[in-house]
């Protein structure tokens, strides 16, 4: 059997095992709280069985069904870290403006820069410094994972200057989760300016949905 079928055959096994899972009749997608986990053991069991089935060369069925469990494994721990996380986070945060949304592989914590900044200033407001500082304390909580902080702005003004200002709120943010705790060794902070809208630049509420600031955690495996 071909390395190529000996994946498929253990995906089509792991997905057979996802469905079982799930009752279709009394389970959604919405409402099941196990969902990323299961997500992340698929994951996991499809990339595992893939380096497997690579690794073994004498029996590559062997090493795809080796892998898959080892990897569905190690992806449904990270899948069940996540939704552990994300249900803190959102018990912790007082302020309703923030949210946070559970990728399956990462968490992405959206912060409004209306909320956060002052118009044109990279000064984190007082309000806004309680809810990071929660933030901070629970990324400390878990601490097996990496952290992307991302600053977003509308396309108002020179594209150079919103870089530039994104680049500044977002070490604003970085500033005050390291002040608490957290490895300036987990963060990295990058600035996107303008080049990555989630709304139209056209309309006043497009534009307050695209200044923002992303706090992303992802998983270093070590859970």
């Amino acid at each position: 059997m071909t390395i190529s079928k000996c994946v498929l055959t253990v995906g089509m096994c792991s997905a057979l095992v996802l469905g079982a899972c799930t009752d279709p009749g009394t389970l959604t997608v919405q409402n099941d709280p196990n969902q990323n986990a299961k997500q992340g053991a698929l994951l996991g069991g499809l990339i595992g069985a893939g380096v497997g089935a690579i690794a073994n060369d004498s029996d590559p069925l062997l090493g795809a069904l080796a892998g898959g469990a080892i990897g569905a494994a190690g992806g449904g721990v990270i899948g069940n870290q996540l939704d552990r996380q994300a249900a803190e986070l959102r018990q912790q945060l007082a302020n309703d403006g923030i949210t946070i949304v559970n990728a399956g592989d990462r968490l992405i914590v959206t912060v409004p820069n209306d909320i956060t900044f002052d118009t044109d200033s990279s000064t984190v407001r007082p309000a806004l410094r309680t809810d990071l500082v929660k933030v901070g304390q629970n990324l400390v909580n878990y601490p097996n994972s990496n952290v992307q902080i991302i600053g977003h702005t509308d396309s108002d003004g020179e594209a150079s200057y919103n870089l530039g200002l994104s680049e500044r709120r977002a070490n604003a943010v970085a500033d005050i989760l390291q002040a608490n705790g957290v490895s300036y060794a987990r963060i990295t902070t990058v600035g996107q300016g303008e080049n990555n809208p989630i709304a139209s630049n056209l309309t006043p509420e497009g534009k307050a949905q695209n200044r923002r600031v992303e706090i992303v955690v992802v998983p270093s495996g070590n859970a």
